[in-house]
């Protein structure tokens, strides 16, 4: 591996009303850093860069690329050469194309995922300290992705293999296949986590909080609102990760996990941790299952080059007996 990719670095999701996804997100704690009548760029309050998340108006929901930050550009380019050996399509989007960043690559991954790299991003006023400001969840800073695919095995190969991510924590079943697998390049429990569905889809971008009773006001300040509706599970504590969650659905039903308390990977001599499919307590520490729609309900990703849903694929590994999945 030639090239160093730091962590999880932004998000670029479709939604279909910018006012409502306003009010949504405003209502988490992030900052808005800059928008027009398409776009809104939001960062979380440990974040000195521009933004970790964009909004852009469309007419469809959907997830145009779930993006890792490296160290330089000369990373880029190693990338992708990387990628065209493995017959990958990737695509280029030049500095001055994109609000805020430098020359970042996107790929259609293994999975069918569009990934975009960048080394390159504007400078912004870190609001950690401006505490008056802070609301909501008080979201700190992105975390992760979740990401549903057909083939986890094929996708945990790759990244482990060939992009150099670590196993903190999976999920196997009685022949040892890996039905799920949580992989990081930070020394947290994951930048990316794989779950056997219907896929490519993205289920989930996690958000960290400083603590969990952030959790407990996200869920005060949105019922105040009127959009107790969007809570959709939680809170709780996972047993897989250890970490408290709360999981919301955003006005075009994209899913938000805030996230606190997971723990550090950084040892050389670090083991992952393994659970059983059928292991009731990995999803929920405390007992409480979740709603169906966590299960069944993802967002559909979109093709680098032509812009178009990306077709699903049905896992390749089917459940034995009734379980769950975190």
């Amino acid at each position: 591996m030639d090239f160093n990719i730091i962590r999880a670095g932004r998000t670029i999701l479709h939604v279909t009303d910018l006012e409502k996804s306003r009010a949504f997100y405003d209502a988490l704690g992030f900052i808005e850093t800059a928008s027009d009548h398409e776009n809104i760029f939001y960062r979380s309050i440990e974040d000195h860069t521009h933004h970790c998340l964009w909004l852009k108006k469309k007419e469809e929901p959907a997830v145009e690329a779930v993006s890792y930050k490296v160290t330089s550009e000369a990373d880029l380019d190693q990338l992708e050469a990387h990628f065209k050996k493995q017959g990958l399509r990737t695509i280029w989007m030049e500095k001055g194309s994109q609000p805020a960043i430098g020359r970042t690559l996107r790929v259609q991954d293994v999975s069918g995922l569009p990934v975009e790299f960048f080394a390159e991003i504007e400078k912004a006023e870190r609001m950690l300290q401006k505490f008056h400001l802070h609301k909501g969840a008080k979201v700190q800073r992105i975390d992760h992705f979740n990401c549903m695919v057909p083939d986890v095995g094929k996708a945990y190969d790759d990244y482990m293999n060939n992009l150099g991510f670590s196993c903190s924590e999976y999920t196997a079943n009685e022949e040892e296949q890996v039905w799920a697998a949580w992989l990081h390049r930070k020394p947290s429990v994951h930048d990316v986590a794989f779950m056997n569905g219907k896929g490519p889809r993205l289920h989930h971008i996690g958000f960290w909080l400083k603590d969990p009773l952030s959790l407990i006001d996200a869920c005060d300040v949105l019922a105040s609102m009127g959009l107790g509706a969007n809570i959709e599970r939680g809170p709780g504590r996972h047993g897989l990760s250890n970490a408290f969650f709360l999981y919301l659905r955003d006005p075009d039903g994209h899913r938000i996990e805030l996230y606190n308390g997971d723990y550090l990977t950084s040892d050389p001599d670090f083991e992952p941790v393994r659970w059983d499919l059928d292991d009731p307590m990995r999803q929920t520490f405390w007992g409480h299952e979740a709603p169906d729609s966590w299960f069944n309900e993802a967002s559909r990703v979109l093709d680098i080059e032509t812009g178009a849903q990306i077709a699903l694929e049905e896992p390749k590994l089917e459940k034995k007996k009734p379980t769950f999945v975190i």
